[in-house]
C-alpha cells in the first residue's frame, strides 16, 4: 500500500502564507510553530468533478481544532476556500485530487515553545495533488499496534493536530509486520481506529443487538463503529453513519474489543484519503471465514455502503472550481 510518485504532481504549483510557488520552492520558516512542535492543525479534502465533498464540515474542525489549541486568529472560511480556489486554477485541477490544508500558529520571532512568541499571525499551506484513493479495494490487512491512542485527559483526540508520532510510530510497526497499516487501541484495551482511518465491522444480527428482520424473517447484518472516545470525529465515518440510517443498517457505537473485529463478518475503513476499504485480515485471522478462504472482497455490506457514498459525493460537496 506504499503510495507512489504520480509524474502529473511534478510541477505542482503550493500556497504557502498566499504565495503561489512551485514544489521545488516552497518552504516556511524554521521559526514556525508547525517546524518547532507541530504546533499546526490540519484538514485533508477531496474534489470531485470541481466540488468538494463537506468542505463545511471540515472548515469547521479546523476552527474548532485552532480554538483549542488556542490559536489568537484564524483565516475566515470565505478566505480559507479562496486560497484553495487559488490553488486549484494554479494547477487547472477539477477532479481527483486531495488537497491537504495545514494552519500553523505561524512564525515566532525567536525559537521557543511560548505561544506569546508568535506575534505575526497564522501560516496557512495548501497542498493540492492528483491522488486517487490510496486504499486497495482487494482489502487490507492490519497488525494491532502496541502504541495506544490518547484518551481525552492527555490529547483530546477531537483536536485534529500536526503532532502525528502517535500515527507514524505505529505505521513502523505496521511495516515492519508487513502489514498495510496498524490498528491501534484505547488506553481500556477497545479498539479506536487505525494509524489514518476509522473503523468499521459488520456482524450477523441478532435479537441482543437489535438488529431487524427482513422479510424471509431472518436477522439483518448490523453496523457497528467505536465511539470518538480516543479518536477524531470522521467527517467520512459521520457520512456513513447517517448513509446506515438512510438505507435503514441498523447500526451501533460503542466500544469493541479485539475479539469482536476478529470474528467479525467484514470489516473496513474510511477516510478522505481511501474513502471505504475493506479490511480483509487482522493480526492474521481472516475476517468473514474461518476456513482460511478469501471471501467476498468488499462483503456485501461495505460494497452496499461503498456504493451509496460514491453517489452521494457525486451529487454532494461545495462548488470551488
Amino acid at each position: 500500500m506504499l503510495q507512489t510518485f504520480d509524474e502529473r504532481n511534478r510541477d505542482l504549483i503550493v500556497n504557502v502564507a498566499g504565495n503561489l510557488v512551485h514544489r521545488d520552492q516552497a518552504g516556511v520558516s524554521p521559526f514556525d510553530s508547525a517546524v518547532q512542535g507541530g504546533d499546526a492543525v490540519w484538514e485533508g479534502l477531496r474534489l470531485y468533478d470541481g466540488r468538494i465533498f463537506a468542505l463545511e464540515e471540515h472548515l469547521e474542525r479546523l476552527e474548532h481544532s485552532a480554538k483549542a489549541l488556542a490559536f489568537d486568529s484564524v483565516p475566515t472560511r470565505d478566505e480559507l476556500v479562496e486560497q484553495i480556489r487559488r490553488t486549484l486554477a494554479a494547477n487547472s485541477m477539477t477532479d481527483g485530487v486531495h488537497i491537504r490544508l495545514t494552519l500553523t500558529r505561524g512564525v515566532k520571532i525567536t525559537s521557543g515553545m511560548d505561544p506569546r512568541l508568535n506575534q505575526s499571525g497564522p501560516t496557512l499551506i495548501v497542498l493540492a495533488e492528483h491522488k486517487a484513493p490510496v486504499y486497495s479495494k482487494r482489502g487490507l490487512s492490519l497488525i494491532t499496534s502496541s502504541v495506544r491512542r490518547f484518551p481525552p485527559d492527555c490529547m483530546d483526540p477531537k483536536i485534529h493536530h500536526n503532532n502525528l508520532i502517535q500515527s507514524i510510530m505505529a505505521k513502523v510497526e505496521a511495516n515492519a509486520a508487513g502489514a498495510d497499516d496498524a490498528l491501534m487501541l484505547d488506553r481500556n484495551g477497545f479498539v479506536a481506529e487505525t494509524n489514518a482511518t476509522h473503523l468499521f465491522i459488520v456482524e450477523r444480527g441478532t435479537a441482543e443487538n437489535g438488529a431487524r428482520r427482513g422479510s424471509d424473517g431472518a436477522f439483518e447484518p448490523v453496523v457497528r463503529t467505536p465511539r470518538t472516545v480516543a479518536c477524531p470525529e470522521g467527517v467520512t465515518r459521520r457520512t456513513v453513519i447517517e448513509l446506515c440510517d438512510e438505507l435503514g443498517i441498523v447500526r451501533e457505537v460503542t466500544d469493541l474489543s479485539l475479539t469482536e473485529f476478529y470474528r467479525a463478518d467484514e470489516c473496513f475503513c474510511t477516510g478522505t484519503m481511501g474513502e471505504l476499504a475493506p479490511v480483509t485480515t487482522i493480526d492474521g485471522r481472516r475476517i468473514g471465514r474461518s476456513d482460511g478462504g478469501a471471501g467476498d472482497v468488499p462483503g456485501p455490506v461495505t460494497a452496499r455502503l461503498s456504493a451509496a457514498f460514491t453517489a452521494h459525493v457525486a451529487k454532494s460537496g461545495t462548488r470551488v472550481v
